[in-house]
């Protein structure tokens, strides 16, 4: 078994963090052939984006207090071994009907292992230094969406649309048995309440003003990139012109971003604190927001658009993992609890502006640029106006 502190334990929970991006990313540059070879128009398809995170945010739901009970890593072995029949059936779909059914039983089997890898973080480190490694398992999970359009352009190109299931279903497995092998329980059994309390556990950390507070930072930026992975794929592909591969190496590009900001969090958390570097980070998401609204108006629109949403990401590694520890600090014993209900708020955030850009989007840059402005600028002012309750200064009333 892994040990805490190593680098060979962060890049496992960072893998198998991973293929909630990997599973969307590497599936964008596709999109338009699935829509031209099931007969579906691109809202349709967006679908197989939107119910795919409405899946996400359910199955953490239920994973994350299942964990608290009966420990971390079966959780995880059991998620991927669902993940994989799942994708099996994305594989053999014939319909987007169907595809759309695989991808929602998809989602509710990878989002046990992200649910519970980020209790997994709480049961060994707390306050800054939870923060500090979930942002190094964010710098190397970064790199998943910048190679996961570039592998899903090449499969697509060279196989077709279906090609990319295969190579999920390859990680997959690997994944699980990586976790069965190296992956220690970090869960001390039976410390959580009976499951028959589960209502009662979620409100009460549903009601702390700290939790909640973070919570809506987070959510609102995180909401952001689902603009990009909604609207970026039609507008990019549809409005200049760019091939599947030429699409995935932009989209990459933007996602250097992420890694970016991780690795600042990772160097600067500890000396400014968690709730200074997310401040960082929204400043940088609001920026980012009004740059996508100049690129929309047409200046150097494709460049302006990517570096824009590529500063945007920027602010999202500074920001997220910060947010994330802190809402989970006041939860020891319930952290599968707190977790699932991080996770299942910035699903629905996403799941809400990835459904909104997809039905608006056709080939129009505004419905993507004007929700990543308004998530930036939200989640900076949301920032601001909650400092005090995050700070344990006031209450929420």
């Amino acid at each position: 078994m892994l040990r805490p502190d190593t680098f060979a334990l962060t890049a496992l929970l960072a893998f198998l963090t991973s293929f909630g991006p990997l599973s969307v990313d590497l599936y964008l540059p596709s999109m338009p052939a699935i829509a031209a070879a099931l007969a579906a128009p691109p809202s349709h398809v967006q679908l197989t984006i939107s119910l795919y995170l409405i899946g996400f945010a359910i199955g953490q739901i239920v994973y994350g207090p299942v964990s608290d009970r009966v420990g971390r890593k079966p959780i995880i072995i059991m998620s991927f071994a669902l993940y994989c029949f799942a994708t099996l059936i994305c594989f053999f779909s014939t319909s987007i009907a169907v595809l759309i059914a695989g991808r929602f039983l998809q989602a509710l089997g990878v989002s046990g292992s992200i649910v519970v890898v980020r209790a997994v973080v709480r049961d060994m480190y707390e306050g800054a230094r939870a923060g500090r490694q979930l942002s190094a398992m964010g710098m190397l999970m970064g790199f998943a969406p910048i190679l996961a359009p570039l592998s899903g352009g090449v499969l697509q190109t060279a196989f077709g649309w279906r090609a990319g299931f295969v190579f999920l279903i390859v990680l997959g497995a690997l994944a699980g048995v990586l976790a069965w092998r190296y992956l220690p329980e970090t869960h001390r059994v039976g410390a959580a309440p009976p499951l028959s309390g589960l209502w009662r556990n979620y409100r009460r950390v549903a009601t702390h003003p700290v939790f909640l507070a973070n919570l809506a930072v987070g959510a609102v930026a995180y909401g952001g990139l689902f603009a990009w992975i909604a609207g970026s794929s039609f507008v990019l592909q549809f409005t200049f012109g760019f091939s599947p591969l030429v699409y995935a190496v932009a989209y990459a590009t933007s996602c250097l971003g992420f890694v970016a900001g991780s690795t600042l969090a990772t160097r600067f958390v500890l000396r400014l604190g968690l709730d200074r570097t997310a401040g960082f980070g929204a400043l940088a998401c609001a920026m980012a927001g009004a740059g996508m609204l100049i690129g929309a108006a047409g200046l150097f629109p494709e460049a302006t658009l990517i570096g824009s949403m590529a500063f945007y990401l920027l602010g999202l590694g500074l920001l997220q993992s910060q947010t994330v520890a802190a809402a989970l600090t006041p939860f020891p014993d319930d952290a599968g609890t707190a977790s699932a209900l991080i996770g299942f708020a910035q699903q629905c955030a996403g799941a809400i502006v990835g459904t909104t850009v997809g039905a608006l989007v056709g080939t129009s840059v505004w419905p993507m640029s004007g929700a990543a402005a308004i998530t930036g600028g939200g989640a900076l002012i949301l920032w601001i106006a909650t400092r005090r309750v995050r700070l344990g200064k006031t209450r929420i009333s």
